[in-house]
């Protein structure tokens, strides 16, 4: 039995606590105000299920798809059985100590709130400041658990350092993750659409487009089981891909379609949580942790605290286009180092989260606008260069899909903005169409929008050839014509489609 120690208890709640004076570990250099390692341990699922759909086959595919319906890394819950109920209720949040195997503390907290006489309880494992031991039980749907932190199997547990009761449970079925990647789709009705303050406006778009909540979760499930897509717009048929195709699908529509949205929907909540003129005693907590979970799920751990790592989320997808583009550093001219997408939006980072600090909330709206508009620029990016390479080059399954799944997760934000511009592409970028692509459509279509995506077509920047230090044919970097500007939404939004290569099934 584990007696109750109040110097832990007071190194957990310190440790719980979302700010406190001490530094935190830094996110690729931006530093978060409250305790959000838990949070960008994410990209270590999508890390998980990358390594088992690259084997390529069903049973590894079974194994990919536990983790992102299941998770493994993030949020780690222990699910005991009572031996007699609670003798009282217990909190959300209540203090909980017990032992590990070999006999260490282990400590947690309520996951929920527990009526008395309940016989199940669920403990949330602590989680530290430091990126690579923030939690010692992995389990969920790891296929490799790591039970060195876990509870016992059989115990008693001490809460809220009075109340003592004995459990026992399966630490390999028993120890799960409280986050997945999936459910950030799935619950995205509730928190992005029936929120006191929804819908938010970007999910809005591809709601309205798709027709589907769960959008994300829909194309994801689609390339798991091979087959069409139920939307309203752009339908792909996944069963005309083989392992190659539906591997690319499933990784890229997890990482920058599922949670590139649910970046979206922390910022949103930041100002949601915020109240003008408020102070960190009475209001800032929530905002700024909901800001720094955006920074968490857009970087993950992978990318270390200078950003100088290797990652799986939108922050490497960002330096990886640039590089293809030309469109790294400060100037947005070169193809190695930070992009300069990932160097505005961290720089917005810090403004937003400094504002939300002060209670300035509706002028950190500009942040969120802007980060949202950046965010777009790698999917464009992704689209147009698996655009040009399927155009241009011998077919490739796995090329074709690559663009394919980038023009999903950009093509709703173009239609709302130029209706006529959103088919072109879907009709050039739908599976199957290697034989029809036509790139030129594609880019002229995007460029169409930029002005009414807030995007600057500079940053986007050219399909850039090392080998020869030019860009590719027909591949140069967008030029605004002088004294025109970008299609704006207003102009285009009852635009018919006019082109018959846009007929080609793009619609239901």
């Amino acid at each position: 039995m584990v007696s109750f120690n109040t110097a832990a208890t007071a190194l957990f709640l310190l440790a719980s606590t979302s700010f406190s004076a001490a530094s935190r570990e830094q996110i690729a250099g931006y530093e978060p105000l409250s305790q959000v390692t838990d949070h960008n341990a994410i990209d270590l699922d999508q890390e998980a299920m990358e390594q088992q759909l690259a084997f390529g086959n069903v049973d590894s595919y079974a194994a990919a798809r536990r983790i992102y319906e299941e998770g493994a890394y993030s949020k780690s819950v222990a699910e005991v059985t009572l031996a007699s109920g609670l003798p009282n209720n217990v909190e959300k949040g209540t203090i909980i100590f017990g032992a590990s195997v070999d006999g260490n503390q282990v400590a947690g907290k309520a996951y929920e709130d527990n009526a008395a006489g309940s016989t199940r309880l669920l403990v949330q494992y602590q989680t530290s400041d430091s990126q690579k031991n923030y939690v010692n039980c992995q389990v969920g749907a790891s296929t490799s658990p790591n039970l060195d932190g876990c509870l016992a199997p059989t115990g008693t547990l001490t809460i809220d350092g009075k109340t003592e009761v004995n459990y026992g449970y399966d630490p390999l079925m028993n120890n799960v993750a409280k986050r997945s990647i999936q459910s950030f789709s799935t619950s995205a009705k509730k928190k992005m659409y029936e929120c006191s303050n929804c819908p938010y406006a970007m999910y809005h778009r591809f709601y309205d487009y798709y027709g589907d909540f769960d959008y994300a979760n829909e194309i994801v499930l689609a390339a798991f089981e091979g087959r069409r897509t139920n939307f309203e717009n752009f339908n792909n048929d996944f069963g005309l891909y083989n392992y190659d195709g539906k591997e690319q699908v499933i990784k890229k529509g997890t990482a920058y379609i599922v949670i590139w949205m649910y970046v979206i929907r922390e910022l949103e909540n930041a100002l949601d949580d915020c109240t003008e003129a408020c102070t960190i005693e009475n209001c800032n907590d929530d905002p700024v942790h909901a800001w720094d979970e955006a920074v968490a799920f857009y970087t993950g751990s992978l990318e270390g605290t200078d950003g100088s790592g290797s990652g799986k989320l939108l922050y490497a997808l960002a330096d990886k286009r640039c590089a293809n583009f030309k469109a790294c550093g400060d100037l947005a001219d070169k193809t190695q180092g930070s992009s300069k997408v990932n160097i505005d939006i961290f720089d917005k980072f810090y403004i937003g989260q400094a504002k939300l600090v002060k209670g300035e909330c509706d002028s950190a709206r500009k942040e969120v606008k802007e980060i949202q508009s950046l965010m777009l620029i790698p999917l464009i990016q992704g689209t147009l260069r698996y655009g040009w390479k399927t155009d241009n080059e011998p077919f490739s399954e796995k090329t074709e899909a690559e663009g394919t799944i980038f023009a999903l997760g950009c093509v709703p934000a173009v239609y709302d903005c130029n209706p006529e511009a959103g088919d072109i592409i879907a009709a050039n970028m739908v599976a199957g169409q290697s034989n029809t692509l036509s790139f030129v459509d594609v880019k002229a279509a995007f460029e169409s929008t930029y002005e009414c995506l807030g995007i600057d077509g500079q940053m986007v920047g050219g399909l850039f050839d090392v080998a020869t230090g030019t860009y590719f044919p027909g591949a140069e970097p967008y030029v605004s014509p002088s004294g025109a500007s970008s299609t704006s939404k207003s102009s285009k939004r009852s635009k018919k489609m006019k082109s018959s290569k846009i007929s080609k099934g793009v619609k239901v």
